[in-house]
This record gives C-alpha cells, structure tokens and sequence, in this order.
C-alpha cells in the first residue's frame, strides 16, 4: 500500500469519526435533568424487565402466595421444573402489574401535579402517558410470548417425564406380578427403580382393578345379548 491511499484512508477515518461524534450531538435522548431523570427511573418504575421481578413497594408477601399458587398447580418434581415453574409465576406477576400501571399513568396524566418545579421527574402530560403506554404494550406482548414459551417448554418437559414414569410403573409391576407368582421376594430397587415396593403395589392393584372393571364394562353395555332357548340353555344357533 502506497502512502499516498494510507493517507487517504487515515482521512476517510478520521472524518466518519468526526461526522459520528457531530450526530451524537443531535441525539433524541433526554437531555434536561428532568428528563434525564425520567429516564433514568423507567426501568424502576414499572420493573418489567428488571432482574428482580418483585419491585420494593409491592407486598412481598402476596408476590410468594403467588409463586406458592403456581407450584401447586403444576408440581414441579425436578430442579428444571421447578425452574421453568418460577419463571412462569415471575412473568405471570410482571404481566398482572401492566394494568395497574396504564391505570396510574392515565391517572397521572388527567391530574398533573400542581407544582412540578418542586420535582422535575412529575412532570408529565398525556403525550408522554401515550407513549409509556405504547412502550407497556410492546412489554406486555413480549411478556405474553415469553408466558407461552415457558409454559409450552414445562408442559413438555412435564409429559415426558410422565410418560417415563408410567412405562417403568408398568415394568415394575410386571416384575412385581412374576416374583410374587413364583413366590420370590423382590425389591425395586434390585432393577434399578426408584419407586417403593409399596408404591408398585398399589399401581398394581390399581391396574388388575380396572382390567376388571373394563371387562365388566363390556359385558354390560357392549356384548350383544345371548339369545335362549325355552328350557333356559344358551342356543348357539340362535343370533
């Protein structure tokens, strides 16, 4: 490279750097301290992307009856269910606080304070209640997918694992069934099972019940009736 381009190619640099910080000077961000202020507390504010979903004036109580109502509805039976069930409660919360907030910023809106120069940061009309309610909208959608998401990604975790746990329930019950016919002790632990004996048991039991009760099932509203002759006996040849 001759010095004649490097030359040039220092000068093409250095002019977009000097076109860059000129841009800057014209940027769209807040620049009075009232607004700068604004800005700052957004994410305070309405905590919706913030890392801790509880915010400091919400009752940290009802924020953990919250998360206790979504552990019991789905039973989270490992640390990856429990996992996905938290976030599931965190972003159903953060969710629940988006109507709240259009209702404080509307509120705000129509009742300004009657003496903002006692502090900048409540300065505020409907425009700017617009806007923040156009920026809790994308929020709110986002969190709606981010909801779905989860609850689609735990619900399959959930089913695979309860399918998994029906297959080896049968398989043990099975094995169960066979010791217990030929009259040998057995534990379930011996084939590698983590349920109890007791546990199989009733599962087992459960499943020669309903084999029962299916087979009497049919017999009573499902096989044709059995047409007989006078003397009382069947008569096969009779449909």
């Amino acid at each position: 490279m001759s010095a004649t381009t490097f030359a040039t190619i220092n000068r093409a640099t250095t002019t977009r750097a000097a076109i860059n910080r000129a841009n800057s000077l014209h940027s769209t961000g807040p620049r009075t301290h009232a607004g700068k202020l604004r800005s700052s507390l957004n994410a305070l504010q309405h905590g919706l992307t913030s890392r801790t979903a509880v915010l400091p004036s919400e009752d940290l109580a009802a924020y953990q009856r919250h998360i206790q109502q979504f552990l019991a509805e789905y039973h989270p039976a490992t640390p990856t269910e429990t996992q996905l069930v938290h976030e599931l409660a965190n972003t159903a919360w953060r969710l629940n606080r988006i109507p709240l907030l259009e209702t404080q910023l509307l509120t705000r809106a129509a009742a300004p304070p009657t003496d903002p120069h006692s502090n900048p940061s409540l300065t505020f009309d409907i425009v700017d209640a617009h806007r923040a309610l156009a920026s809790l909208s994308l929020h709110g959608q986002r969190l709606s997918r981010q909801f779905q998401k989860t609850l689609t990604q735990l619900r399959a975790i959930q089913s695979e694992r309860r399918e998994r746990e029906q297959r080896d329930l049968k398989d043990a019950a099975a094995l169960l069934e066979l010791h217990k016919h030929k009259g040998i002790t057995w534990d379930p632990a011996d084939h590698g099972f983590v349920f109890s004996k007791s546990e199989v048991e009733r599962f087992a039991e459960r499943r020669m019940r309903l084999n029962e009760s299916r087979h009497i099932e049919h017999v009573r509203f499902y096989a044709a009736p059995v047409a007989r002759c006078r003397s009382g006996c069947a008569d096969p040849a009779v449909h």
